[in-house]
């Protein structure tokens, strides 16, 4: 397994079947590893056991930091679930009041047009019994009659005033177009 003395970065990307690049970078991923754990032996670099397990057990240690993570985003998730069930059963309720309060208002509609029936229908009865005599009736009419009259007569009247102005005004400019065409003439200069 693990031997006690320090190894090499190449012995050590054997024993993990690494890359000596995947060494490198789990090394420098962990922080202050190169001054606590590594040390130079002639000409290459050599890390001692704490490093040699710490590295070896990289892959571990990131799926354990990982777990508490998804722990986290799991109560989360939950607790969103949570309060979206708790505002969707305050949107049914506030749904079910609106029905029942559309319901209510149907229910006084359809009251209000019986009841305007009801009362038109008794109109008509009692119109039926106070029919105004025929006396009544035919003052009524020659007063509707004579009113009429006077009105088309004032109509009538105030028609031909108009027109009479308007005659009056369309002579007048054609006089005066008569005489602009008469003083414009070419020969009128000689």
């Amino acid at each position: 397994m693990v031997k006690l003395l320090g190894k090499t970065i190449r012995q050590l990307s054997e024993e993990l079947k690494l890359s000596k690049q995947a060494i490198n970078q789990r090394i420098n991923s962990i922080n202050g590893f190169r001054s606590k754990h590594t040390y130079k032996v002639k000409n290459h670099l050599e890390i001692d056991n704490q490093g040699v397990k710490m590295l070896a057990n990289f892959g571990k240690q990131k799926r354990q930091d990982r777990q508490p993570n998804q722990q986290d985003k799991n109560d989360k998730i939950d607790k969103i679930d949570h309060i979206l069930l708790k505002q969707l059963d305050v949107k049914d309720q506030q749904i079910a009041n609106l029905q029942q309060a559309l319901d209510q208002q149907q229910k006084l509609q359809i009251a209000t047009v019986t009841e305007n029936h009801r009362l038109k229908e008794h109109i008509r009865k009692l119109s039926g019994l106070l029919e105004p005599s025929s006396a009544t009736q035919q003052q009524q009419s020659n007063d509707k009659d004579d009113t009429l009259s006077n009105s088309i007569n004032a109509i009538h009247d105030n028609a031909e005033n108009d027109k009479q102005d308007q005659s009056h005004i369309v002579d007048e400019k054609k006089k005066r177009i008569h005489k602009n065409k008469v003083n414009k003439s070419w020969w009128h200069f000689w």
